[in-house]
């Protein structure tokens, strides 16, 4: 592992182990647990614009979503109320989710022009992210963002 070093001005420490071109790593899920599986998917697929190729289990307990890339996977085992997203379980933790993408305003248009639930407008935060946040059928906050670091 890269130790990095230290920006002087700030004292922030950038730490990689992305040394070698050739990564073994490709992606990763995001698992949510959600009570109603069909009204899940087609809340990604209509509103997000996500895509599925079938729903498992009956009743339905499981669906991979996809666009981009970018993958959700749900699953219920039937039962209600047992979605917790973080920001129930801690108001100081908003994101169930974040997705970077490369422009952020052609995605909040798509997702406003389908009836999004647009939690936080764009923002373009400290650590150089333009972000916004949707909040979807099951309150899980997914924040989408775009990095703006060469803009500065």
């Amino acid at each position: 592992m890269n130790s990095g070093a230290a920006n002087e001005s700030t004292g922030e420490r950038t730490v990689s182990n992305e040394t070698n071109r050739e990564r073994n790593l490709s992606t990763v899920c995001v698992c949510l647990i959600v009570d109603d599986i069909v009204k899940c998917a087609e809340y990604y697929r209509d509103i997000l614009g996500f895509s599925f190729q079938r729903i498992w289990g009956e009743p339905p307990c499981f669906v991979m979503l996809h666009r981009d890339g970018v993958e959700f996977f749900f699953s219920s085992d039937g039962r209600k109320g047992l979605a917790r997203p973080n920001h129930v379980a801690n108001p100081d933790f908003t994101w169930d989710a974040y997705v970077r993408c490369r422009d952020v305003a052609a995605l909040l248009q798509e997702f406003r022009s389908k009836g999004a639930e647009i939690a936080r407008e764009p923002q373009v935060m400290p650590y150089e992210m333009k972000e916004f946040e949707v909040k979807d059928c099951n309150g899980y906050i997914l924040c989408f963002a775009q990095d703006v670091s060469a803009e500065s």
